[in-house]
């Protein structure tokens, strides 16, 4: 009687949780293997009426399969097996008519360690989300391979020329060959930067490391070193306004957020590049500015996105340069946007806050 009593107890307790408040489906499930609890995400995603599903064993309501066809809820056998078994990892089920949904379940236990099963709480993730993952990962390999490919070409090639001939070249054509060479590791480097950077942006795993920094004078450093690289300095104007806060910040991503920019303002724009550095209410703004096209209302919301090039006639990069400065800029704790510059072009502009390590 004891056990009965707990097992209601149980039941009671998994009805009265608040399962619609959670973005994702949930379906309790009671000692029986009968429904006793269906969210309205779960509805929503499988299309199951919830005033039907109550009291209904699982199987009959959500007749998943894997991809071998095998009845998931037989195979999983909630109430026998290892009495340790707490959980079922995530994996993709298909429901009749081929709905694909990503299914984990939890296996709740009384007494906690060893216990009956009294409740399996199943979960339910739509597949659609995993499979835009896909294809984005699928995207970077496919544009990192194309980036690679050519550095690398070029290095083999001038470097099995150099071996096999090296003593039919002048020394200005062998210099020519090894600049050629250097120039294409610095590729290759940058876009394996690249790439690290997009990971630990999409891991959560970027690290802020914070100083007292100057901005003004890192975009300063910026400029001269695109003039120093060969760009002429009437192409660039820095313009800083008015006394600025103090500002903790990680020196190397916000000359990676400015290089970025400035690199997006040459590549893709016209004119001089102009960069305005200006306090705010709650810090320091920094806009870059240029003088071409701009960027169209309608693709605003687009051009953070991987991948995005802006103008295909003048494509470059690996398109992924924006989405990494969102990126940093964000993990600092501030926001960026794109819009028309007061004398046309693009104006990208982002705001850091202000103060010590503790509040910025």
């Amino acid at each position: 009687m004891h056990s009965g009593s707990t097992q209601r107890r149980e039941t009671d307790a998994a009805c009265a949780i608040p399962v619609d408040d959670l973005p994702d489906g949930v379906v309790v499930v009671d000692h029986r293997g009968e429904v006793v609890a269906v969210n309205r995400a779960a509805c929503r995603l499988t299309g199951v009426d919830a005033a039907r599903a109550v009291g209904s064993h699982f199987p009959d309501v959500l007749p998943f399969r894997d991809n071998d066809g095998r009845d998931w809820w037989k195979w999983l056998d909630p109430y026998r097996g290892l009495r340790i078994r707490t959980r079922q990892p995530e994996r993709s089920l298909y429901l009749p008519g081929g709905l694909e949904l990503l299914v984990a379940a939890r296996l709740v236990r009384r007494p906690e360690r060893g216990g009956d099963v009294v409740r399996v709480v199943v979960t339910l993730r739509g597949a659609a989300a995993r499979a835009r993952l896909e294809r984005s990962r699928a995207d970077l390999v496919s544009t990192v391979a194309h980036e690679l490919r050519s550095p690398l070409t070029s290095v083999k090639g001038f470097t099995a020329t150099l071996l096999a001939k090296w003593e039919r070249f002048t020394d200005d054509q062998k210099r020519v060959m090894l600049e050629t060479v250097n120039s294409d590791a610095d590729r290759v480097t940058r876009l394996i930067t690249e790439l690290l950077d997009v990971s630990r942006i999409e891991s959560g795993r970027l690290q802020v490391h914070r100083q007292v920094v100057d901005v003004p004078a890192r975009a300063r450093k910026i400029i001269e070193g695109r003039v120093a690289a060969g760009d002429p300095a009437g192409r660039f104007r820095l313009d800083t306004r008015g006394p600025l806060p103090e500002t903790w910040l990680d020196q190397d991503k916000i000359d990676q957020i400015l290089g970025n920019l400035v690199e997006n303002a040459v590549r893709h724009g016209r004119g001089t590049v102009t960069i305005v550095v200006e306090p705010v209410e709650w810090g320091v703004a920094v806009s870059v500015r240029d003088q071409g096209e701009g960027v169209a209302p309608e693709l605003a919301s687009r051009v953070f996105r991987q991948f995005w090039r802006g103008n295909a006639r003048r494509r470059g990069g690996t398109g992924l340069g924006l989405f990494i400065v969102k990126g940093l800029v964000e993990a600092h704790g501030g926001t960026i946007t794109v819009q028309r510059a007061p004398g046309g072009g693009a104006e990208f502009r982002f705001t850091m806050p202000a103060g010590t390590p503790d509040f910025a």
